[in-house]
């Protein structure tokens, strides 16, 4: 359960100050995924630059130049590798011949050894399982979304990717993980993040002065958004990969999927919204699943009213 965000800014309307405060809205409101780490990467003169941390997003200044039209972003819940080493955390720097590109990835692979022997890939200090889409990725000699594809039909797991090359195109791709993506036609500016309740409370923060759409992104598609804010999608096969849950080679990379681990989580950092374990607590005993109950910290009026009906419901049982 960790989170992505970002944005593409292709008409260079949008102030730096604003789209700092954006990058730093996205990424504090996305802890309620994450608050292992916080990176981001953005293009500087042809070339890729990370910045990453192992720390939660509020106690990460996320600095980028003027100019900069592009940033993808990432805050991470651990499942494997430790976040100490920061060579763990996202993004990820990659080279597609002489293309380089960085990558942030939402979910497990859970295939990520069996495919470091199959494709003879050379071995890394880098432990997280999401390392194994950079390296696929690099084994081709350009970063387009032929490439991609082959990547996202390779891995089995769950996942959403966001890419960024050195030219300010932004890849985003979907499988069975949350993204939501917003358009401001007029401003030129496109942001995306893990869901939509992360975004509609990072930009009630931020005053863009201007209408936006969502734009829909289906399971197993690639979006493409060029330097210039062309968008153009295509599709890939996701694998079948349920069994790898019942495997113990691969049941540490899964415990973000059981439900008592997210459960955990949830009660770890909802003191950041303002929200006690006790209350949350309250909820999971009348029902609401972990999913249920981080799109309510996002929503502090649809968490008063579930918290007063969820004790009402309580007080008639008793």
């Amino acid at each position: 359960m960790c989170a992505v965000f970002g944005f593409l800014d292709y008409k260079g309307k949008i102030s730096n100050a604003v789209l700092k405060k954006l990058i730093h809205c996205l990424s504090v409101v996305a802890e309620v995924r994450g608050t292992d780490a916080t990176g981001i990467a953005y293009v500087r003169g042809g070339s890729i630059v990370t910045y990453k941390k192992p720390k939660p997003a509020h106690k990460v200044k996320l600095f980028f130049p003027r100019g900069t039209r592009s940033v993808i972003g990432h805050t991470r819940f651990t499942t494997q590798g430790s976040e100490k080493r920061n060579c763990n955390n996202h993004p990820f720097q990659g080279h597609c011949g002489k293309e380089s590109f960085a990558l942030a990835h939402n979910g497990v692979l859970y295939n990520d050894r069996e495919l470091r022997r199959e494709q003879h890939l050379p071995p890394t200090p880098i432990e997280t399982d999401s390392y194994i889409a950079v390296q696929l990725l690099e084994q081709g000699q350009q970063l387009d979304k032929e490439n991609i594809k082959r990547m996202a039909e390779l891995v089995e797991g769950s996942f959403v990717f966001t890419i960024l090359r050195n030219d300010n195109t932004l890849f985003l791709v979907k499988g069975n993980n949350p993204l939501a993506l917003y358009h401001f036609p007029a401003l030129g500016l496109y942001v995306y993040a893990s869901t939509k309740s992360i975004l509609d409370n990072a930009l009630k923060k931020v005053n863009l002065n201007d209408k936006c759409c969502e734009v829909g992104v289906l399971e197993s598609e690639i979006i493409e958004i060029t330097s210039n804010g062309n968008l153009s999608r295509s599709t890939f096969t996701m694998q079948d990969y349920i069994h790898s849950l019942f495997n113990p080679y691969n049941w540490d990379y899964a415990k973000w999927w059981m439900e008592d681990e997210r459960e955990e989580l949830l009660l770890e950092y909802c003191g950041t919204f303002g929200v006690s374990e006790e209350e949350v607590e309250l909820l999971l005993e009348v029902g609401y699943d972990p999913d249920e109950i981080e799109e309510l910290l996002m929503d502090t009026e649809a968490m008063e009213e579930a918290i007063s009906e969820a004790k009402a419901l309580l007080q008639c049982e008793a």
